[in-house]
């Protein structure tokens, strides 16, 4: 019988045999050998979803996919559902950001697409153990946290079946 933490090796061997690059969640807490969040609170990898975002819309200025990444971040729904499905409409549809013009005359409106469907290799897709995110009464850590482009889109929790 598999424990957890073979269970938990094993399901990241998986995501690596599809193509999927691994992290390990203490290596990217602030203090870590390699941060990538400021804060526990953090889940977004914002350097990861800005360089995904200029691979993915080249034609849209550095200052205009910031403007996305936050829109992404700040969704001010009241409800949960209406968060969620705000967000599953950026995902699926982009987001609308206005910035000036290039040649200089004006504003120009474009969607800043946060996942290429078109050409899945132009997407950073990412498995991480172990991500400590602060909760409302204490840390929470799922087993695997699953990323796309530096947004957190699945976790998985791996129980042991012979432990009650």
């Amino acid at each position: 019988m598999l424990n957890e933490q073979q269970l938990e090796d094993l399901c990241i061997g998986w995501f690596e045999q599809v193509g999927w690059q691994f992290a390990h969640g203490p290596d990217m807490a602030p203090e870590g050998d390699r941060p990538e969040r400021a804060d526990f609170r953090q889940v977004i990898l914002r350097d990861r979803l800005l360089t995904a975002l200029a691979r993915i819309n080249p034609q849209i200025p550095a200052a205009a996919l910031e403007l996305a990444a936050h829109a992404l971040q700040t969704v001010s729904e009241p409800l949960m559902v209406l968060r969620n499905r705000a967000l599953h409409r950026m995902l699926l549809g982009g987001v609308d950001v206005t910035f000036a013009n290039p040649d200089g005359e004006g504003k120009k409106s474009d969607l800043v697409n946060l996942i290429d469907f078109a050409h899945p290799s132009n997407n950073e897709f990412l498995v991480v153990n172990q991500f400590t995110v602060a909760g409302t009464k204490q840390p929470r850590r799922p087993d695997l946290v699953v990323f796309v482009n530096g947004l957190p889109l699945g976790l998985i929790e791996l129980k042991n079946a012979a432990d009650e």
